[in-house]
C-alpha cells in the first residue's frame, strides 16, 4: 500500500537524497533522523518527517539500506480491547517475538475506526517492520467489501481470512469450527436431543465459527437445530439469554460462544429454578481463569494462544529470513475439551433414545483421572 507523494505518476521511488533537498538539510541528517539519533533539534526532525511524508519516502527506506536490510522487528496489528480471547493471543505473540529475538511494535485498532487495519498497517510501514501480524478479529467490510490491501512484507493473519495481498499470506489460529463441534457433541453424547447456543456477536470471526462448528454437529446427526440467542461477550448478556431461555421448559443443553456469557447464563438458569446440570448441562468457550472456580466449575473449551502464536510466528520468521523458501506446512491447533460439572445427562423424561445416541471413544475418555483444576481433558 503507498501513500500520495506528490511526484508525478511513474516518477522513481523517493529517496533520502530528495528528503534532504525538500527539507533544506544534509543526507547525513536526515540519517540520523531516521535511526532516531541523538543531537538532532526538534525543529530539524520536524522538517524532515514532513518532507519524508510530503514524498512518501517510509522510514523502512533507511532500515532496508542497512547491511543487513531488515530491521529484525515484526508488527502486530490488534483490536484494542480488554477481552479475554484477543488479550491472552496478543500476549501469546509477546512471549513468542521476544524469544525469536525480534522487536515488536504493536497497533491497536477501535471498534468502527475508519482508518482500522489499513491505517494501522501504514503506522507499522512507516516504521520498517520486517514482517506483520494481524490478529484483527472484527469483520469491519462495509457492503460489498473493498479491495484488498497490498503489502510488500510476509504478513501472518490469525483467526480470519487475510485481508491483504502480500509476497507470503500465512493464515493460524482456526479450528473454532472444531473446538465448537466437539463441545456440542459432549452434549449430545450425554444423551440430549438437541443443544442450544448463546452466540457471540456475528461481526466476529470467532462467533461466526462457533455457530458453524454447533451447527455442523447437530446436522451431522440429524438434531433440531434451535434458534440462536444471540449476546455480546459479556456476562450481562448471558444473563439476559438465560432469562429467556430458562422460560422454555425443552431446553436442557446450552452451549454459549464464551465462558462469561456461560457464567452470566448459569446465573439466571439458577435463578429461575432450572438447576445446573441438573436440569441444564452448560459448556463454555475459552477456559477463562474464573472457570474452574464458579459454581458449579464450567465445562469449557481452553483455546490454545499459546500454540496458535508459536507454530504462526515460527512460519512468519521463516518467510521473513527465507524468502525464496517454500512456506512452512501449518499444523492444525489442538482441541482441548475440559469437562468440568456444568454437564451431565439430560432428565430421564429428555433422554434422547438410545438408538439415537453415538458410542466410542469420548464414553471411554470420561473415565480419565480428573485434572488439578477439577475437570477432565479431552484432546483432539
Amino acid at each position: 500500500m503507498t501513500r500520495g507523494t506528490g511526484r508525478g505518476a511513474g516518477s522513481a521511488a523517493p529517496r533520502s537524497v530528495d528528503v534532504a533537498r525538500l527539507a533544506g538539510v544534509s543526507q547525513k541528517t536526515v540519517s540520523r533522523v531516521f535511526n532516531d539519533e541523538p543531537y538532532v533539534s526538534a525543529d530539524v526532525r520536524r522538517r524532515v518527517l514532513d518532507a519524508a511524508e510530503q514524498l512518501g519516502y517510509r522510514l523502512n527506506n533507511a532500515a532496508r539500506a542497512l547491511a543487513s536490510g531488515r530491521t529484525r522487528s515484526i508488527g502486530v496489528v490488534t483490536l484494542g480491547t480488554a477481552l479475554y480471547g484477543p488479550a491472552s493471543l496478543l500476549m501469546g505473540v509477546e512471549r513468542v517475538v521476544r524469544d525469536t529475538g525480534y522487536a515488536l511494535r504493536v497497533v491497536n485498532t477501535m471498534e468502527g475506526d475508519p482508518a482500522g487495519v489499513a491505517g494501522a498497517m501504514d503506522s507499522l510501514l512507516d516504521q520498517g517492520v520486517d514482517g506483520i501480524v494481524i490478529s484483527e478479529p472484527i469483520d469491519e467490510q462495509t457492503d460489498g467489501g473493498a479491495p484488498a490491501l497490498r503489502l510488500d512484507v510476509p504478513v501472518l493473519v490469525i483467526g480470519a481470512p487475510p485481508p491483504v495481498k502480500a509476497p507470503t499470506v500465512l493464515t493460524a489460529g482456526h479450528g473454532a469450527d472444531l473446538m465448537a463441534r466437539t463441545a456440542t457433541e459432549h452434549l449430545l453424547d450425554l444423551g440430549h436431543m438437541t443443544v442450544h447456543h448463546l452466540a457471540g456477536p456475528q461481526r466476529w470471526y470467532a462467533a461466526r465459527d462457533r455457530l458453524e462448528g454447533w451447527q455442523a454437529a447437530l446436522t451431522a446427526q440429524d438434531r433440531e437445530v434451535p434458534a440462536v440467542v444471540s449476546g455480546d461477550w459479556s456476562a450481562a448478556s448471558g444473563y439476559r439469554a438465560g432469562r429467556e431461555l430458562a422460560e422454555d421448559g425443552g431446553v436442557t443443553a446450552v452451549f454459549a460462544a464464551n465462558d462469561d456469557m456461560a457464567i452470566g447464563l448459569i446465573r439466571a438458569l439458577t435463578e429461575a429454578g432450572r438447576r445446573v446440570p441438573e436440569d441444564v448441562s452448560v459448556v463454555g468457550f475459552d477456559d477463562i481463569p474464573v472457570a474452574a472456580y464458579v459454581t458449579p466449575p464450567l465445562t469449557t473449551v481452553r483455546q490454545p494462544f499459546d500454540a496458535v502464536a508459536q507454530e504462526g510466528l515460527k512460519r512468519l520468521v521463516h518467510a521473513i529470513e527465507n524468502p525464496k523458501a517454500e512456506p512452512l506446512t501449518p499444523s492444525g491447533p489442538p482441541v482441548d475439551l475440559v469437562v468440568r460439572a456444568s454437564t451431565a445427562p439430560p432428565p430421564p423424561s429428555r433422554k434422547t433414545p438410545a438408538r439415537g445416541r453415538r458410542t466410542g471413544s469420548r464414553a471411554a475418555r470420561a473415565s480419565s483421572p480428573p485434572l488439578a483444576n477439577g475437570g477432565l481433558s479431552t484432546r483432539h
